[in-house]
């Protein structure tokens, strides 16, 4: 269930309940891809207040596997997480990172970056690997086109996307029924039967909107979505290369047509601006890698005024030169003694217990305890982000 209140024509501050807890929104979900976020715990995501993990079915698919991950128990019990979990469907990585892959109607073949061997990713077995991993957020499978593709092809992967959407709904309720249900027919179940994890019933099913920049393509996914019926609705293929610009006015577009009740989640992105930006749009769910990326490469979002002061409306539109954060360089010379904190507006661990000199120190060493430090850090701007959004939501009120 999903329920908000609205501050705006587009603003929402609201709450989404899911079978491992209530989710306040809106809301960051930091990537454990492979079952954990690089270089932390579930312990860690715990201390620093995640409220939401987000796994991939592609990586997980190939490692541990479908059986696998049943046997385990599904992946809370495995990384020993007990809070909500959305998964990826596998449709980017696949486009992403495999070495070699075939589109058809009936889904995808692809060549594993592992160890090379052909894959065929259906919409139906991305339904069964997202039950064996017990998602409390499942992602329909899509069909992605590349950044610069043609107004042709973004067609053609908007409209496979939404008949595949059929399938990923019918599997899911299929799934859902393979309990004994005598109504299913033998041709229904094929496919199925060998699936030994089902969804419990509070699982969501979200759809994902396609079609590049292009608002009736746009238009015409979303509302064939909405016709088909899902518990939430996601924005996918933005933040792959188009303009800023382009990206607003598509999201903008979107959230006009989605349905009010039902939450919005942007996919993929992304810098801190464009999450205000978006939240005032009326998104309700962000995740990104870019806070784990960057502070592996040593580079920190830090506050550039006190965040607790920030009037988050003259973000609406946001301009370089209006920018609530800096991003620091740890591994700049300059740095070398500078036994300031990281963040003077910061309480994480890091900024707690390490200076900018230490940090720098330790990158310069190649030192492990570096890449958890910083990672720290930068997890804990973006949820400290979203939290100051859902406090200034509700003020707004």
């Amino acid at each position: 269930m999903f329920t908000f209140q609205k501050t705006t024509a587009r603003v929402r501050r609201g709450q989404l309940e899911t079978a491992h807890g209530v989710i306040e929104t809106p809301f960051f979900m930091p990537i454990a891809t492979k079952g954990a976020v690089k270089t932390m715990s579930s312990s860690d995501m715990k201390k620093l207040g995640a409220q939401i993990l987000l796994s991939n079915t592609y990586h997980l698919l190939l490692r541990p596997g479908l059986e696998s991950m049943c046997e385990l128990g599904g992946l809370h019990r495995f990384m020993n997480w007990n809070g909500p979990i959305l998964t990826d469907s596998g449709g980017y990585q696949v486009f992403s990172l495999s070495k070699m892959n075939k589109t058809t109607e009936e889904g995808v073949t692809f060549q594993s970056h592992i160890d090379g061997a052909r894959v065929n990713l259906t919409p139906e077995l991305s339904m069964q690997m997202q039950t064996a991993i017990g998602s409390d957020i499942v992602m329909q499978f899509d069909d992605v086109a590349a950044g610069d593709s043609s107004r042709e092809r973004y067609k053609e992967a908007m409209e496979r996307s939404l008949r595949w959407a059929r399938r990923c709904k019918l599997e899911f309720v299929l799934l859902r029924a393979t309990s004994g249900s005598e109504a299913i027919s033998a041709d229904e179940r094929k496919g199925i039967a060998s699936s030994p994890a089902a969804p419990r019933n509070d699982t969501l099913l979200f759809g994902i909107v396609q079609g590049g920049t292009h608002e009736d393509l746009r238009e015409r996914s979303a509302r064939g979505l909405m016709e088909i019926g899902f518990d939430g609705y996601a924005i996918g293929g933005l933040s792959v290369g188009e303009k800023r610009e382009e990206a607003y006015r598509i999201v903008k577009r979107v959230c006009e047509i989605l349905p009010q009740d039902k939450p919005r989640y942007f996919m993929g992105g992304g810098m801190p601006e464009e999450i205000v930006a978006y939240v005032q749009m009326g998104v309700d769910m962000f995740d990104c890698v870019l806070p784990t990326r960057n502070a592996r490469h040593g580079t920190l979002f830090v506050w550039n005024q006190d965040p607790s002061t920030i009037d988050w409306s003259i973000y609406q539109e946001p301009r370089p030169d209006t920018l609530f954060y800096d991003r620091l360089r740890v591994t700049n010379e300059s740095l070398a003694t500078d036994q300031s904190p990281l963040d003077p507006y910061c309480d994480c661990e890091t900024c707690t217990t390490s200076s900018r000199a230490y940090l720098r120190h330790l990158f310069g060493v190649q030192e492990l305890l570096a890449l958890r430090l910083a990672t720290i850090h930068n997890l804990h701007f973006y949820l400290t982000l979203m939290r100051f959004l859902r406090e200034w939501i509700s003020k707004a009120a």
